[in-house]
This record gives structure tokens, C-alpha cells and sequence, in this order.
């Protein structure tokens, strides 16, 4: 492991291409927050969760957990105002919502090759030849993201600025076809990157950029190997599956 004065030196899918170090953004101190079990829970018993049918965004293919979590996001306001998205790694899709809770847009996207929901201990600090097959993972969990960019001038979302992990454009190698890959029914196909996002570059230019590229948001992101409870527990005590609307 190499030990370099920037927390997160290496952007794992960013530099799939090229080694450039990335930029920390001037004065700002990365926020990464996973909500304690306590804290969500406390807040579940404060609010009644409103009977409502399903939205247009849930009936044209949300996962059940993908529902729940919105729901409980909005009528918690657990984004406390900020655009926030939705990271869905069981469907590898990303839904995007304004301040206001309102669907911005969803679409399919890249995740780590491997399955896990924690990063590896240090992975920020790593050169992207020493990150071994089962730590390419995409953190599970509640995130406070902030727009950043790297020395090419690529704009991107931090996710998580310590583990190196960020949303952005597809990109990469021409021989891993990520661009293919995202069109692919198939959800192995879309298990490719190092731990970063990749979405569509015309969805993001259209649905992320405005929101989540300009200002801090909130990213929840959902696990592909726990329990759904285990990271998101108000959500789950809100909308147990047996009473979810339909």
C-alpha cells in the first residue's frame, strides 16, 4: 500500500485509462455519512408513513427495495432538502430525484465487479494495479455526495471521497465495451468497474450534472449481499414489504 498525502489519490474507474491523481476541491472536507441504526429508527417513530398508490417511476420496473426506500426518504426527509439519487445494485439502475423529491430520471449503470457492500480497509490509498478482484466493490449505505473533478477536468460526483469512490460518465478502455455493457439486459454484464459508478453520458449531462454535479446530495446506495435492513432499518420498519402500496 502506498502512502500518499491525498486521502483518495487514486480514482479506481476515473483512471482506468490514465494514472492522474485527482483533485480534492479547495476548502472542503469530505462529508461520507452512514446513518447508525439508532438515529433511523428514532426517526421512523416520529412520522406516520402516508397511504398512497405507486408512483409512474415505481410502476415502469423500481425494485420493491428501491420503492420502500424513496418513500421513506421522502416522507422522512431523511435528503433534508437535496437532490438525491438512488443507487439500486440488485438492478444495476440509478434513480435520480430534485430537492423537492421529484423523479428526475432513471437508467442503468456500471457497478464494482465484485459483490460487497463494504470497501476494503485503505482502498482509497491504493494504485488501481494493487486493488485485488474481490475489493472492487460499490459501498452499500447512506452518503452525503459532493461534486468534484479530476485533472483532465472530468466533472464527477464523490460518493465516498476516502474509498476513491465516485459517480460519473461512462468511460474506459475500448475493450471492456462499457458502453455495450450498459445497453445489456443482462445485470452480470454491467459488474465491471473498479467500485465506481458509471452511468449513460447523456443521462448524466441531462439528469445528474444539473442536480447532484453542482451542489452536495444525498446517495443511497443498496446492498447486493446483506440485508436491505441492515443498512437502510426506518426505511424497512416504515414499509415492511407485507404493506408496501400497490
Amino acid at each position: 500500500m502506498t502512502s500518499l498525502p491525498q486521502p483518495a489519490p487514486f480514482l479506481r474507474d476515473i483512471l482506468a485509462v490514465s494514472a492522474a491523481q485527482p483533485t480534492q476541491p479547495a476548502g472542503w472536507r469530505r462529508r461520507s455519512v452512514l446513518a447508525s441504526a439508532g438515529m433511523l429508527l428514532g426517526a421512523a417513530a416520529t412520522w406516520t408513513p402516508p397511504a398512497r398508490a405507486a408512483t409512474s417511476w415505481e410502476r415502469t420496473g423500481a425494485t420493491v427495495d428501491a420503492q420502500r426506500l424513496v418513500r421513506w426518504a421522502v416522507a422522512s426527509a431523511d435528503h433534508q432538502g437535496m437532490p438525491f439519487a438512488v443507487i439500486d445494485k440488485p438492478a444495476a439502475t440509478i434513480h435520480v430525484f430534485g430537492p423537492g423529491g421529484d423523479h428526475a430520471g432513471s437508467a442503468p449503470v456500471l457497478l464494482g465487479s465484485a459483490l460487497g457492500d463494504h470497501s476494503a480497509p485503505g482502498i482509497g490509498q491504493k494504485p488501481l494495479s494493487q486493488v485485488r478482484p474481490h475489493e472492487r466493490t460499490t459501498p452499500a449505505g447512506r452518503f452525503v455526495s459532493e461534486p468534484g473533478s479530476n485533472l483532465q477536468g472530468h466533472d464527477i460526483v464523490w460518493i465516498d471521497y476516502e474509498a476513491a469512490v465516485s459517480l460519473h460518465r461512462v468511460r474506459g478502455a475500448p475493450a471492456e465495451r462499457r458502453v455495450q455493457r450498459l445497453a445489456s439486459p443482462v445485470l452480470a454484464e454491467r459488474r465491471i468497474s473498479n467500485g465506481c459508478v458509471n452511468a449513460p453520458t447523456a443521462f448524466y449531462n441531462r439528469h445528474i450534472a444539473p442536480w447532484l454535479g453542482r451542489e452536495a446530495g444525498v446517495v443511497y446506495v443498496l446492498p447486493d449481499s446483506e440485508p436491505f435492513a441492515a443498512f437502510f432499518p426506518a426505511a424497512d420498519a416504515a414499509y415492511p414489504l407485507a404493506r408496501l402500496p400497490s
